[in-house]
């Protein structure tokens, strides 16, 4: 298989602008015929789901939570980045650009980070237009902060409720088409399989999760916006409810996954309390901003943080790494603070978390400067913990976060099936190998309101003059026959041991062996607990309950059984590639001072992976990548 990425020729500057004029159009009339299915209703899939809409398309979006609101994009809090050089800083569309690929660790393709770069100008001032509270200055123009690995202000924010803020400016804009009849919401489903046809993709099954019926849904196209699969850790920053396996339920029908190992560990997540956890708290990135990170020098330390003197802190990061100091990149960040807790300098109750402490910023801000830019997350920190941060610093540790990998598309945002589209962090495509902090929702509603409408258009215009895709076709009645057994055979099990069970034992083996470093020796023990898990899940897995009623059991067998698969094909992948890059870690490839050593001759491609069966190997198909416009360099923020 051939992989094309369909990157549009010219200067780099001007690909986006040709494509658009260059692209196939349809016509309002014709636009009415052709339906569109969008999975996910966050930023991604609210924003897709409202423009396709309002451009005339039929739209059928779905959601498993019982509100298009709940969609996880509202737990992104720290800010949304755009090159408008507000600041006047030096910022650019090129510097962001820059920043961004080499965040990455230059594996990312030259031409769609410089299409996320540019089209954040416009998102901005869609985002003013529609409402969003941005922070203000004091003569009302619109507030800007850092976030890590830039040295410039270009992180738009409203307080730490940046991607609550945002969905709801697209969730209203989604709703209106509700309203207006173009967008039919179906919430409380949950995909269960793609439907291709003549080798496109043509609809959906989806299990209504209040009456446990599968229904059938057709269209000309099938947008993913289910998010990313962080939550495999089973000890993440992400809701209990984001999951893999819409993506993975199209990987198995032909659509390439790509980096699958390449998933991010957020710095600054509150630690790991006990046991008896389901999910961390994430603390925004922006904290960094001002919260200046430590560790005792004296190991196993006792005292409290206020009486440690000075003299007697490592401020880690700014001694590492001075240019950017507590600004370093998240892989970098997370690194530095495993490194320290590892080596017996971690604080807390379980010695498992490093300071961030405010008490420079407040003598130097004053209290109330601090509690205007960050008042709801140490509100929140407090609500969570019972301490108070403005007298003593937070406590935080690495959490399992995001997902730079995802399906594979090309710079259409289309899968290897033709019609199957993936959009925000669904997709592998914009941030390499490590995604710098407020890019997330940035690629979430860039894909969403201005991309996906060009190239979907592109696509569907040589669709009008096809067969219709109805539900009454007989591949619908060959896939839910497949998902029937499925779900039969997840309940006939009758084991003693829940998906929750199952789900911690794969989190704390893929912590270890394929999160913050890697070894091949560790990956290859990985492969094998894995496997030898999966095989119990389907021997002592109890799921009560039938699959014909409302069965939140069923659900999480399902997502975990998933997770299974999900989980071996990272191993797999995070083996094969034999180097070091932002979050892929492997430890016998670093640098004297233990950073990541690229291998750029052997392993600057992307690793795309197709799904060859149930328990046969998976086949690596590695999309080059070409560097035309910048010059590939050693990562250095020192």
């Amino acid at each position: 298989m051939i992989l094309d990425a369909k990157i549009p020729e010219g200067p780099l500057a001007d690909k986006w602008s040709q494509y658009k004029a260059h692209a196939k159009l349809v016509n309002p009339a014709n636009r009415k015929k052709l339906p569109v299915i969008i999975v996910g209703t966050g930023l991604s899939g609210a924003s897709a789901a409202a423009s396709l809409a309002e451009q005339g398309y039929p739209v059928m979006s779905f959601c498993f939570q019982d509100s298009a609101r709940r969609a996880h994009s509202v737990a992104a809090q720290g800010g949304v980045n755009a090159a408008k050089n507000y600041q006047n800083d030096g910022d650019s569309v090129f510097r962001m650009f820059y920043d961004t690929l080499k965040g990455g660790d230059f594996r990312a393709r030259e031409a769609n980070v410089y299409r996320l770069a540019e089209c954040s100008l416009n998102l901005i001032d869609q985002a003013v237009a529609q409402g969003v509270p941005f922070a203000r200055e004091y003569g009302g123009y619109l507030s800007n902060r850092s976030f890590g690995g830039v040295q410039v202000s270009r992180t738009f924010y409203a307080r730490g409720q940046t991607g609550q803020q945002l969905l709801l400016g697209a969730y209203q804009s989604l709703m209106r088409q509700v309203a207006l009849g173009t967008v039919i919401l179906h919430s409380r489903h949950e995909m269960l399989d793609l439907v291709v046809i003549d080798g496109k993709a043509k609809g959906i099954l989806a299990r209504n999760l209040d009456t446990g019926e599968i229904e059938r849904f057709a269209a000309e196209a099938v947008v993913i916006a289910t998010g990313g699969f962080g939550k495999i850790y089973y000890l993440s920053t992400l809701a209990m409810g984001c999951n893999g396996s819409a993506i993975w339920r199209a990987h198995k029908r032909g659509a390439l996954m790509a980096c699958p190992s390449w998933t991010q560990i957020h710095p600054t997540s509150l630690p790991q309390a006990g046991d008896y956890q389901s999910k961390l708290t994430l603390m925004s990135e922006s904290l960094r901003n001002d919260g200046r990170i430590w560790v005792p020098k004296l190991e196993k330390e006792q005292r409290p943080a206020n009486d440690i003197p000075e003299e007697e802190r490592d401020y880690y990061l700014e001694r590492r790494y001075p240019s950017f100091g507590n600004l370093a990149p998240r892989d970098i960040s997370s690194r530095a603070a495993k490194e320290r807790i590892d080596a017996g300098f971690g604080v807390g109750a379980q010695h498992n978390a490093v300071y961030l402490d405010f008490s420079k910023p407040i003598k130097e801000q004053g209290l109330e400067k601090i509690k205007e830019k960050y008042g709801n997350l140490f509100s929140m920190y407090k609500k969570i913990t019972g301490d108070d941060a403005y007298s003593a610093p937070m406590k935080i540790s690495p959490a399992a976060h995001f997902s730079m990998g995802g399906l594979w598309v090309n710079y259409e945002l289309m899968t290897t099936i033709p019609g199957l589209f993936a959009v925000g962090e669904a997709n592998f495509a914009d941030h390499g190998a490590n995604r710098l902090g407020a890019n997330s929702l940035l690629q979430a509603c860039v894909d969403g309101y201005f991309i996906l409408p060009y190239t979907l258009a592109n696509y569907l215009s040589g669709e009008l003059k096809g067969e219709k895709a109805t539900v009454k076709h007989p591949q619908f009645d060959i896939v839910e026959k497949e998902v029937r057994s499925e779900l039969e055979h997840l309940i006939s099990i009758k084991g003693t041991k829940t998906a929750d069970f199952f789900h911690k034992e794969l989190g704390k083996l893929l912590y270890d062996k394929c999160g913050l470093s890697r070894s091949a020796e560790g990956l290859t023990a990985a492969i094998k607990g894995i496997q030898t898990l999966r095989q119990q899940f389907h021997l002592q897995l109890i799921v009560p309950g039938t699959e014909a009623e409302i069965n939140a059991e069923l659900e999480k067998a399902g997502r975990v059984a998933d997770y299974l698969e999900i989980a071996e094909l990272m191993c797999n992948d995070a083996l094969s590639r034999e180097e070091s890059c932002g979050a892929h870690f492997r430890e016998e490839y670093q640098t004297a001072d233990g950073e990541a050593l690229r291998d750029d001759e052997k392993y600057c491609y992307v690793s795309a992976w197709e799904w060859a069966g149930k328990d046969a190997q998976p086949v690596l198909h590695p999309e080059p990548l070409v560097f035309e416009f910048i010059k590939l360099s050693v990562r250095s923020y020192t």
